[in-house]
């Protein structure tokens, strides 16, 4: 078990999903760390010395002494890999369970990531840009991402808290993107009371330490 001592440094944005996916997990682990902002709208993320951190210029970047990561779901992963045995367990050591939290970890990136992070890009993203959305592709998402829930809903209704039994990166992952579904509207997908077992899951979920604690950043 590696013990925290000298903080890791994520080049991010507080407000940014995939900066709130790694510092969740931070959080999470109770491993000590420093943001530095990355001014997005000034640039910074395209700048020649950023470029240097992360070649496609987005964030965050993970940086551990002299060993750079970008990419939120591979930082989380390395994270959980150097110091577990700290803080709370995000993958469990049996190859089995390992498997299923792998498995609903492809689920969230594969499935249900394209419909809530374009719903958020649509309906939100583009209006803080100052651009029209498109009406159509919003409402096919829509149904889209009610179509995953439901899936979801059986999964989860033989009583399991998590997607995975415990919680895991699996559900981590999830709240980023969920927790913007809010502002435009959307937030009664994961909440309506005909799927139970998801508004229970997702209202556990938000409720943890970690991510309230993110939230306030």
């Amino acid at each position: 078990m590696t013990t925290p001592d000298s903080p890791l440094t994520v080049y991010g944005n507080p407000l940014s999903t995939c900066t709130r996916r790694v510092l969740f997990a931070l959080r999470e682990k109770g491993v000590p760390y420093e943001l530095v902002a990355v001014d997005l709208r000034a640039g910074e993320h395209k700048s020649p010395e950023f470029l240097k951190l992360q070649p496609f210029g987005q964030i965050p970047v993970l940086q551990d002494g002299t060993f750079t990561l970008f990419e939120s779901r591979a930082i989380c992963r390395y994270i959980e890999r150097k110091y577990r045995g700290h803080g709370t367990s995000l993958i469990p050591e049996g190859a089995k369970e390992a498997g299923i939290v792998d498995e609903w970890c492809s689920v969230e990136q594969a499935i249900f990531d394209p419909p809530c992070s374009g719903l958020v890009s649509e309906l939100l993203f583009k209006k803080s840009r100052g651009l029209e959305h498109d009406p159509l592709r919003a409402r096919v998402l829509v149904r889209q991402l009610e179509e995953v829930m439901d899936v979801y809903e059986r999964h989860l209704s033989d009583g399991k808290e998590y997607l995975a039994g415990e919680f895991s990166l699996a559900d981590l992952f999830h709240a980023p993107y969920g927790v913007y579904l809010a502002p435009v509207g959307l937030l009664p997908i994961l909440t309506t009371p005909s799927r139970p077992h998801v508004k229970a899951w997702w209202e556990r979920l938000v409720a943890r330490k970690a991510w309230r604690e993110v939230e306030e950043t």
